[in-house]
């Protein structure tokens, strides 16, 4: 394949990733996004594979580089559950900052590349910064995979003077940039280089382990960002421009991504960055020497006496949440819906866009039940229409149904929006029990007087109330 023509497969597989993109914005279209993206990333591996760039000598290293990389993919695909997917995305950008970070020192010791003058100094800038973003994405990304799966508490690390550390970290970068750069030989540069990149790894820790558990979507947004970035670095450093054309395609949206989810929660994104929001855990109101309590009493119900609450309603708003995802009960779910549509009752469901650890992803588990998308609400639509409905059930969601978020200045999750099932003449909550959510906090909705607890598993107990709806 000649250069000219390789050029144009780069170029057909970029308009392809952002044909993906722009099918990815909705979930009626995102099959197509999907697939676009799959094409686009096969045309361009057969560019780069049958490239002028490769040799004949290394064209087996390439296929078994893409067996054993496809063979894992194929195994996480087949495996990975729904509810790990979040986990999942956030170790594969470790993986993509980790390339970055390997591709910059394999480019920096490589000998057949000699250039002089401004060259040299852009590639070895490059190089630098590369590894840099790669560094800070795969430490930081690794860490997001251990708060996701729960091996890392949600609890944030606040050192003492975290701030300044940062602070000290960027000026001593700087530093050794200027080092670097300067550096007459491999050899020379080589200490700057690695006194850098242990710097960026020490960051990206810091930064990840200082957010708390309410704010880990922006987090896991933000480091595909930066994942896109590495990528873009290193097609800087390795001369291929569609690296460098997806790479900041990827960059680009993801800080757009980022940007729009701290909005949506009412956050700074510097602030969240810097680690200033996310305690992991409810800051105590003492009272006569004793911590404040929620005030009420958790009353359950069973599942007759929840099907009942439906089968009288006019309006019922479903609240899903990861406990639903977890029990894999989306399709139970479906059926209800049908059931109640069919008895005359409205039915619409509230999405949360950001909270939690499955951000937009019940969209996702939603349509896979085949829940028609018209009645599938985000909160912006749906939360003024809560003191309309009879019934308001939220299954196995915490932190984004929680009060506090709007009556507790001093929570974790103060100023978040959140939808406000309690206005409903009835809530009910699906739990397992009574622990508090992934951002730490306890819920007062759980003890209102309107709210009842229908404690178990939620596929187990679904099914128990679509049984009583059909009796």
């Amino acid at each position: 394949m000649s250069q000219s023509l390789a050029t144009v497969a780069y170029l057909g597989a970029a308009i392809l990733f952002i044909l993906s993109l722009g099918g990815l914005s909705n979930p009626e279209t995102s099959r197509r996004g999907n697939l676009f993206g799959m094409l686009g990333m096969a045309l361009a591996i057969l560019a780069t594979v049958f490239g002028p760039r490769v040799t004949a000598d290394g064209i087996a290293w390439i296929v078994a580089a893409l067996v054993v990389g496809g063979g894992i993919g194929l195994y996480a695909a087949k495996t990975v559950k729904m509810t790990q997917m979040p986990e999942l995305v956030a170790l594969m950008h470790s993986l993509v900052g980790l390339a970055a970070c390997l591709v910059g020192f394999a480019s920096y010791v490589d000998t057949s590349i000699q250039l002089e003058g401004a060259e040299k100094a852009i590639h070895e800038m490059e190089i630098y910064i590369g590894i840099l973003i790669g560094a800070v994405t795969f430490s930081g990304s690794l860490i997001a995979f251990g708060k996701l799966n729960g091996k890392i508490g949600g609890k944030p690390l606040l050192l003492p003077a975290r701030h300044w550390l940062n602070l000290t970290a960027l000026l001593i970068v700087i530093y050794f940039g200027y080092a670097f750069m300067q550096a007459p030989t491999v050899q020379a540069g080589m200490p700057a280089l690695v006194i850098m990149t242990v710097i960026a790894l020490l960051f990206g820790v810091h930064m990840v382990m200082a957010i708390g558990g309410a704010d880990m979507p922006v987090v896991v947004s933000m480091l595909n960002s930066y994942s896109g970035w590495a990528a873009a670095a290193t097609g800087f450093m390795l001369g291929n421009d569609l690296l460098i054309i997806t790479g900041a395609l990827v960059g680009s949206s993801g800080a757009i991504l980022s940007y729009i989810m701290c909005q949506a929660m009412n956050r700074n994104f510097i602030s969240v960055i810097a680690g200033g929001f996310g305690s992991g855990a409810p800051k105590k109101k003492a009272a006569d020497g004793a911590a404040a309590e929620p005030q009420g009493e958790v009353v359950p119900v069973t599942s007759a006496e929840t099907a009942e609450l439906l089968r009288d309603a006019k309006r019922v708003i479903i609240v899903p949440g990861y406990g639903m995802a977890v029990a894999q009960a989306q399709h139970t779910v479906y059926e209800i819906t049908k059931t109640l549509r069919e008895k005359g009752v409205q039915v619409e469901f509230a999405i949360h866009p950001v909270a939690g650890r499955m951000p937009g992803h019940m969209n996702v588990l939603l349509a896979e039940a085949k829940v028609p998308y018209d009645i599938v609400m985000e909160m912006d639509e749906i939360n003024a229409d809560f003191p309309q409905a009879d019934v308001a059930m939220v299954i196995g969601a915490n932190d984004i149904v929680n009060p506090s978020a709007l009556d507790d200045p001093d929570s974790p999750i103060a100023g978040m929006p959140v939808l406000e099932v309690w206005k409903a003449k009835h809530s009910i909550v699906m739990k397992r029990s009574m622990a508090s959510g992934y951002a730490g906090v306890d819920n007062p909705l759980f003890y209102k007087e309107n709210n009842r607890m229908l404690f178990g598993d939620a596929k187990k107990m679904l099914d128990e109330v679509l049984t009583a709806l059909r009796a």
